[in-house]
This record gives structure tokens, sequence and C-alpha cells, in this order.
């Protein structure tokens, strides 16, 4: 007599829900996102009293600001693929040490040069943070609704702490002195220290292979150059240095995605796109941030340089946009759950910001409350559409991937947020230039603030001609830029709308890959 195995006619048992334990290290975990985030902006106001301090030269005080975001972009998918391999927990409070340790020399910093290696050191830290806070929460919230509404909370943080460190510079530098913006890390980093070890849970892929370390210098060799040409086009237009400094990072791709696809144990699994709708996500999480981004380079100006308003009065009033964000996030999750189609959310979320667009198109020269509105819905609709990119990547990769994963987004983050800067900051510039009157002083076409400068130097009735045509001029190039945007915008709606109608969830695990876990517990 043969047995035969039996087999259960019974559905596979649904993902266990996360309790307060595991909402409770979500608030943990928002702890290094809000101060990662923040340190983005946190010395728009320190600039002066370093200047006045260290005395920096001009190219030290670029790389002060620069060198964090460099490092941090170009070391966001080496750390990723790090954390899968030796447990994101660890790695986390490895980055967290690193960034408390560093935030201290930034803040006692005697010397430029000192302040530019701790900066790079914050930088490294903040690479570990950012995938390893993403990744752990695929691993604390199983169950797709749960997610959801962690990744909301998650992406509602994350954009509301670059809103807050210009204004957190603000107040400190008026109160303390300049490195006290470095100090206010320290307390949260040493509570993640704390209590990061008994609320989070580790998890590492079981089977990860050995890390290959040929594609780090790969990596970054990809992403620097196109960061920081995409940043220098920005600020200086299309030249042909910036040009070679991105056509030579795009070469680096093609060599760092040939390696991914040969190398016995890639940094970066080929498999994790065979997920449906992974691409997507990435795509239209580029997308996004090339909107996000590209109207913050036209609005800070706008605040201060076309309505005069102080720095700090800028970041106050840049505060109100921020506010709608904290309920679309979640709004976008409930509508989800409820039963409506990510793909009909996500494109709503696109028309929201290009609406935000198509308001600031219309804005003059003294349209406060107009331009306030239409970032606050470009922000909420751009909000809409990132949460959900983010839900959608991390439901589509294995819970052992999960860390490369996040690495990808916030690589396709960074690019899109330069790219963005740097295509709708070179429409903005090229409608200034034409629409300058031509007997201008070159310094006064070149930029507003340029024209600024010249203006305060001459008499006050050719002062206030020029002042106001260059104001005029900077307008009418974001609204020439808006345009552009809302463009792009409505047509990433349109994709929105094709690559995601068959992606539903529940549909979304990567073929061919089991979802491999390595955890212990807390």
């Amino acid at each position: 007599m043969t047995t035969t195995p039996m087999t259960s006619g019974h559905p596979p048992a649904p993902p266990a829900r996360a309790g307060r334990r595991e909402w409770t290290a979500l608030g943990v975990l928002m702890l290094p996102l809000m101060l990662v985030s923040m340190d983005v902006s946190v010395l728009y106001f320190a600039v002066p009293a370093i200047s006045a301090d260290l005395a920096p030269t001009g190219t030290q005080q670029l790389w002060i600001f620069d060198i964090y975001a460099f490092a941090v972009a170009g070391l966001l998918m080496t750390m990723g693929s790090l954390g899968d391999r030796i447990g994101r927990r660890r790695l986390l409070l490895i980055g967290a040490t690193a960034f408390g340790l560093a935030s201290l020399a930034a803040a006692y910093a005697q010397t430029a040069e000192m302040l530019i290696a701790a900066r790079a050191l914050l930088g490294i830290g903040g690479a570990t943070l950012m995938p390893s806070t993403m990744a752990l929460l695929r691993t604390l919230f199983t169950d797709p609704g749960q997610r959801a509404k962690a990744i909301a909370l998650w992406s509602t943080v994350m954009t509301a702490g670059v809103a807050l460190g210009s204004v957190m510079s603000g107040v400190l530098v008026e109160h303390f002195w300049w490195g006290s913006v470095f100090l206010v890390n320290l307390p949260a980093m040493a509570l993640l220290l704390l209590v990061g070890p008994v609320l989070l849970p580790e998890a590492r892929d079981p089977d990860p292979g050995r890390f290959d370390w040929i594609s780090v210098p790969l990596s970054l060799a990809a992403v620097l150059p196109v960061i920081h040409g995409l940043k220098e086009i920005a600020a200086d237009g299309w030249n042909p240095g910036h040009v070679v400094s991105v056509t030579v990072g795009l070469l680096f791709a093609a060599l760092f995605v040939h390696r991914q696809r040969t190398a016995r144990s890639p940094m970066i699994s080929p498999a994790l796109f065979r997920g449906r709708g992974f691409s997507a996500a990435l795509s239209l999480n580029l997308i996004a941030l090339f909107g996000m981004m590209g109207s913050a380079y036209f609005t800070t100006q706008y605040l201060q340089s076309v309505l005069g308003k102080s720095a700090l009065e800028a970041a106050l009033w840049a505060l109100l946009p921020s506010v709608p964000i904290a309920v679309a996030a979640p709004t976008a999750a409930a509508l989800v759950q409820r039963g409506v189609h990510r793909a009909r959310v996500v494109t709503a979320g696109f028309l929201i910001a290009a609406t935000g667009y198509a308001l600031l198109a219309l804005a003059g020269t003294d349209s406060l409350w107009l331009v306030l509105a239409a970032c606050g819905v470009l922000a909420s609709g751009i909000t809409v559409a990132l949460s959900q990119m983010v839900d959608l990547a991390l439901g589509t990769v294995p819970v052992a991937r999960a860390g490369s994963a996040s690495s990808l987004l916030e690589t396709a983050a960074e690019f899109g947020g330069a790219l963005g800067m740097a295509v709708l900051g070179s429409i903005g510039t090229a409608v200034y230039r034409d629409a300058m009157p031509a007997g201008a002083a070159p310094e006064a076409r070149e930029t507003l603030g340029g024209a600024l400068a010249v203006a305060a130097r001459l008499p006050a009735e050719a002062s206030d001609a020029l002042t106001a045509a260059a104001r005029t001029a900077f307008t009418d190039g974001m609204r020439a830029a808006a345009v552009a945007a809302a463009v792009l915008l409505v047509g990433a709606a349109a994709l929105a709308t094709v690559a995601l109608r068959n992606v539903r969830p529940g549909d979304t695990k990567a073929p061919d890959e089991p979802s491999l876990l390595g955890s212990s517990g807390a």
C-alpha cells in the first residue's frame, strides 16, 4: 500500500499583523529618517556664521554644502546591498553611531577642512540610515494594508524633514552658535542606539553570496559624475565640462549594469526587476522627485529674491505647503485599501501635481499666496504618487532583498531631484536671459542674484528699474519651467495608467525567487 502526501485545500494563512511593538519600532525609525532628511537643508542659515568663524574659500564652502549629498548618493546602493548581507538592524546601528560621532566632529570643527571631512562622514552614515529604515519597514509590516500606512508615514516624515531643516537651522543659529545645528542629532541617535536593539528585528539574506567589491567603485563612478554634472548645469547652465561629467557617469552606469548582469553574486540582483511593477515604480519615483525638487529650485528664490523675504521668513512661509502633505499619503493608502486601483491613485497624484504647476504658471511678481497654494497642491500630489511607488516597490521584492530595493529607490530619487533642478533650472535661466534688457550688465543677465547685486551698486532710479526687470524675467522663467513640468507630469500620469493597470495587490512578488528572511528576535 502506497501513501500519497496530503495536500491542503485551505488558502495560505494571511500575513501576521503588526502590533504595538512594531508601531513603536516605526516611531524609532522615524528619528534617523527625519535627521537625515533635515541635514540636506540644515546649513542654509548657518553659512554666514560658518564663513565668519572658519573663513572657508569659495570652493571649500561649496564642498561643505555638497559633500554630504554626494556621499549619500554615491553610497546608497553599496549600503543597501551591505545591509542585506550583514543585517539591516546592524547596519542601521553602525550608521547611527557614525552619524552621531560625525555630528559631534562637525559641531566642533576648527577648520573648513575638518568640517568638510565631518560632513563627508555624515553622508556615509546617512547612506546607511536611509535604505536601512525603508527596508526594515518591509520586515516589520508584512500585512500589505499596515505596510501601506507605515510607508505613508515614512513618506510624510521624509518630506517634512527637508522643510523643517532650514527652519530649525535659522532658529538655532539665531540663539546659539552654528555647531548647534549638528548637536541636535545626538539625542536622537543615542535613543536609537538604546532602544533599537530591543525593538527592531534583525533581517538579512541568509544566502547572499560574496560581496561584489568591484561594483562599489563602479557604482560611485556611475552616480557621482552624473549628480555633480546635473547640479552644475542647474547652477551654471550647459557647458562642455558639465556635459562630459554626465556622459562619463552614464558610461560607468552602463558598465555597472553589465557587471550586475554577469557577476555570479551581483550587488544589485537583476531578479529584482522581474517583479511586476518594480521597474515602473523606479521610473515613476524618479519623475516624482524631478517634479518636487524642480519646483524647490524656483520657489525658494522667488520667496527671497522676488518677494524680498529674509531667509528665515522665506523658510517659515515655505512650511505652509507642507501642511497638506500630512494627509496626502495616508489618504492615498486608505483609498487603495478600500479597493481603488493603485494605477488610478498614482495617476491622480501626478495630475494633482500637474495642477500645482499649472497654478505656479499663473504667478506674477507679487503672488505669495498663489505660489504657496501651488506648492501645497504640487507637494500633495507628488507625495500621493511617491508613497504608492515606495509601497509597490517594497511589496514587489522578497524581504531578503529589501535593502537593495530600497537603495535603488533612493538612488532614483537622487537622480530625479538633480535632473529636475538641471532641466527646469535651465529652462528658467534661458527665459530669464532672453527677457532681461539687452543693455544690462553681463552679471545681471546671468542670474537674479547677480542682477540684485548689480542693482545695489546703482543709483536709486536705475536700481529700481533693473530690480523690477530682473524679478519679472525670473518670474517669466519660473512660469515657463512650470508649464514644461506640468506637461511632463501629465505624461507621467499617462505612463502610470498604462504601466500599473495590471498590477494589483498581492500580484507583485518577483518570480522564481523565494522570500528569504534571516531574522533573529529582538
